[in-house]
């Protein structure tokens, strides 16, 4: 039987594009239901993997990525949903967290058949995410109280194109099992 794993997408940032003043308050609003999902996947002993974009940086590694984004403005959005030891970490370069990244091969490797969503942004990189696990025959479940959006009506019908069009699973944060 195969298990789950909790995505953490984009978490760790530097909002300094031209959408972050627009974004910031649904990532605070987010915040608090992400770090819970991230503790309580710790504690199942559930994989916890990071995927982020790199922010063009091709030659830095999650450390200089952790470093760059606790240095902004906004790291008080970083700090709590830092990963640890037993995190893994996969770099993006685009939208998707499949998209040229070895993913795939990674959750084959932990049996995983589930994919939990979390992060930013709902519209975007979560919306595209979900559509590239979907066609991996992943099962996906997206808590809509923890991810972020740019858009409140764009996100609100990303997230119903995820449970109409690729069968996932929309709930809570506090209704995810692992």
């Amino acid at each position: 039987m195969s298990r789950s794993a909790l995505i953490v997408i984009d978490m760790l940032n530097t909002y300094s594009h031209p959408d972050a003043e627009i974004l910031i308050p649904s990532v605070r609003e987010a915040l608090p239901r992400i770090v819970d999902l991230i503790e309580r996947a710790r504690d199942g002993a559930v994989p916890v993997i990071y995927v982020n974009d790199n922010f063009g940086e091709w030659r830095s590694h999650h450390g200089e990525i952790i470093d760059t984004t606790l240095s902004g403005p906004h790291s008080e959005l970083v700090e709590p949903v830092l990963p640890d030891d037993e995190s893994l970490f996969v770099v993006k370069a685009r939208h998707s967290i499949f998209y040229e990244t070895p993913l795939t091969y990674l959750l084959s490797q932990l049996d995983v058949g589930r994919v939990i969503l979390c992060g930013q942004v709902t519209e975007q990189c979560v919306l595209y995410s979900a559509l590239d696990a979907h066609i991996r025959h992943l099962s996906v479940t997206i808590p809509d109280d923890a991810v972020a959006h740019i858009h409140p009506d764009l996100a609100k019908a990303s997230l119903q194109m995820m449970e109409r069009n690729m069968g996932a699973s929309i709930r809570k944060a506090a209704d995810v099992e692992f």
